[in-house]
C-alpha cells in the first residue's frame, strides 16, 4: 500500500476462497470492507485521526477470486469536522468493479494513544 504525491492511496491484492460469496466471486461485504479500510487509511495517511460515520458502496461488476485487483482511494473534501473520501476496486483490465464514498469524522478520543506521522505537509486534495 502506498500514497503517491497526489494523495492517492493504492494497493494491489488478490482475494481467495475466504472472501467468496457467489461461486468464484467475492462476497460484497469483503469489497465494502476493503473500501472502508482504504478510504479511511488515506485520511489517516494525511494525518487525521478519524472514524467512519457513513459509507456508500456501489457494485458495478462481480469481483473475481484469485485474480489481481487494485484499490485506489483519495480524499475529496476536508471540512471543519468531516472528511470525505472516495475509492474504487479495479479489475485486472482497469475497469471499475466497486466504487464507494465515505464520510469520516475526527475522533481523537478513540485514538488518543495513536501517534500519526503526516508524510506530506502540503497535502491538498482539491
Amino acid at each position: 500500500m502506498w500514497v503517491d504525491d497526489d494523495g492517492i492511496l493504492t494497493s494491489d491484492f488478490t482475494l481467495g476462497l475466504a472472501q467468496q460469496g457467489p461461486p468464484g466471486y467475492a462476497h460484497g461485504g469483503a469489497s465494502a470492507a476493503i473500501l472502508d479500510e482504504a478510504m479511511g487509511l488515506v485520511v489517516w495517511a494525511a494525518g487525521h485521526k478519524v472514524a467512519a460515520v457513513n459509507l456508500e458502496i456501489n457494485y458495478s461488476q462481480p469481483v473475481p477470486l484469485d485474480q489481481p485487483l487494485r484499490v485506489e482511494t483519495r480524499i475529496t473534501t476536508i471540512g471543519e469536522r468531516k472528511i470525505f473520501s472516495s475509492g474504487k476496486i479495479l479489475l485486472a483490465d482497469g475497469s471499475v468493479a466497486v466504487s464507494g464514498r465515505g464520510i469520516y469524522v475526527s475522533a481523537p478520543k478513540l485514538f488518543k494513544n495513536v501517534h500519526l506521522e503526516k508524510r506530506t505537509s502540503d497535502f491538498n486534495p482539491g
